[in-house]
């Protein structure tokens, strides 16, 4: 079915959602709506991740907008017509009743009249002007108009982008709520199954002390009844023999008698007795903490949220020479390091990255908990973390756990989690300086942002493992600094 007005749709096609104008640079999203790329690019703010159609509100993950070519030629086409349809005006409406041209404007009516209407009895008595200057008096209302319009529109779409990036900071913030209560609880899981598992350790020890005890008691046992049923036997044997035969030997066979005499079986000693109630002590001790620990449980977990910053030891991390990468170049403190110029000629000692642009602390840890902060600017090729002593120096090196990496880093234009596979961070931008904390004795490693003390993520409790861990950074480009 033709459309009602073919010029209506053609102005509809050809003109952006957000400004109400022409297209200018059109582009389209994924869903196949098309916007100017000013307007969506102003619509979407700072965010790169996590976008969405004005027109369809889809989610995508990334900016993604392709160049919508066919679209700019049909407007340019449709912004010519407009101008040759200019140029070439209409013919002029007639008065429908006298057929002379509508060159006056008659206020009290409000409709354009000729100039035969003009004198006669119907509007001799009003105010009449020439439709030109009522144009102009009507144009310059509908500019100012026009002008709120365009201010509110304005207004909304600053209000559009501003909820959205809003909405976008509690998706955030949820999602770090997310990471701490499965690290907390994770930690706790692992706590109680070690502590389950030592508790039945004693337990089985204290088990196989008594049933120790009790075999041999019944070996002992046995052995005496056995005795004595023999005994037993004799002697009643030997009371129904003759008074002469009963008397030979009788002095002997007394004295076999006493020997008989039952001897006591072995007891569970003091020593045990007192341990197992030292473990009954120590479980009822631990059910009555589990208890207490429901009712406390949302305090607890804040108080262990706030120990990643406050119970950590500030260390103080310098970088090692000789296991940088000869592409490296440190300062004179061995605090900072950057990308050089050339690489450089150094000795190939069994401690040197030679195919990687890493570097290694000096310090090594392997007890406690330490943490320090890096500056990383705003550089796009980046990583920080910690590595294993024994992490391997030559060749390509993965960055992951299964290498004996654990780190966060700015690599492919993303903020990611080195783990495997990567883990996008939910930022849309990485913090200019990350503060590490390590904890050796949990086997976990924590980054956070050390500007408003933000979590970033945690390699969770028992992942980070070694015999001695050193802080390791990766340089592609930017200069990072070990803060003091």
């Amino acid at each position: 079915m033709a459309a009602a007005n073919p010029a209506k749709t053609l102005q509809d096609e050809v003109t952006c959602p957000i400004c109400l104008e022409y297209f200018k640079d059109p582009v389209s999203l994924d869903c196949d709506h098309s916007f100017c790329r000013a307007c969506i690019t102003q619509c979407w703010g700072g965010f790169d991740t996590d976008v969405s159609c004005p027109q369809c509100r889809e989610i995508f993950p990334q900016r993604n907008l392709r160049l919508n070519r066919q679209l700019r030629n049909i407007v340019e086409a449709a912004r010519e017509l407009r101008l040759q349809t200019g140029r070439e005006p209409e013919p002029e409406k007639l008065c429908e009743k006298h057929k002379e041209p509508l060159k006056l404007f008659c206020k009290e009516d409000e409709i354009p009249i000729c100039l035969v209407c003009d004198r006669s009895k119907e509007h001799r008595d009003h105010t009449v002007v020439p439709a030109e200057e009522a144009a102009e008096e009507f144009k310059e209302k509908i500019q100012a108009h026009l002008q709120t319009l365009r201010e509110e529109r304005e207004k909304l779409l600053g209000c559009k982008v501003s909820r959205e990036k809003r909405s976008q900071e509690y998706l955030r913030k949820t999602q770090t709520e997310r990471q701490k209560i499965v690290s907390e609880f994770q930690q706790l899981r692992q706590f109680l199954e070690e502590k389950e598992r030592l508790l039945l350790v004693q337990l089985e020890k204290l088990d196989k002390e008594i049933e120790k005890i009790q075999n041999e008691n019944a070996t002992k046992l046995s052995e005496q009844i056995s005795h004595l049923s023999e005994l037993i036997s004799e002697m009643e044997g030997k009371c129904q023999k003759p008074v002469s035969e009963f008397l030979q030997d009788v002095t002997s066979t007394l004295s076999r008698c006493e020997k008989g005499k039952f001897q006591q079986p072995l007891e569970i000693s003091p020593k045990q007795d007192k341990r197992l109630s030292d473990f009954s002590q120590k479980t009822v001790a631990l059910m009555e903490t589990l208890r207490k620990f429901k009712d406390t449980l949302p305090s607890a977990l804040e108080t262990r949220r706030g120990e990643p910053v406050g119970a950590h030891r500030q260390a103080n991390v310098t970088l090692d020479p000789d296991t940088a990468h000869p592409e490296l170049v440190l300062s004179e403190d061995q605090k900072s390091v950057r990308l050089g110029d050339t690489r450089q000629r150094l000795p190939n000692n069994p401690e040197r990255f030679d195919a990687e642009r890493y570097v290694r602390g000096c310090e090594g840890f392997t007890s406690g908990r330490h943490c320090w902060k890096v500056e990383v600017g705003d550089g796009r090729f980046w990583a920080v973390g910690v590595a294993r002593e024994s992490v391997r120096r030559k060749g390509e090196i993965s960055l992951s756990p299964e290498e004996g990496i654990w780190a966060v880093g700015y690599v492919l234009d993303q903020f990611l989690a080195l783990t495997s596979p990567v883990t996008p961070l939910p930022l849309s931008r990485a913090p200019s300086r990350i503060q590490v904390c390590l904890d050796c004795d949990w086997g976990q490693v924590t980054f956070i942002d050390a500007g408003d003390k933000a979590p970033i993520f945690t390699f969770p409790s028992g992942s980070v493992s070694g015999v001695r861990i050193r802080p390791w950074l990766w340089v592609g480009g930017s200069r990072l600094r070990l803060c003091p």
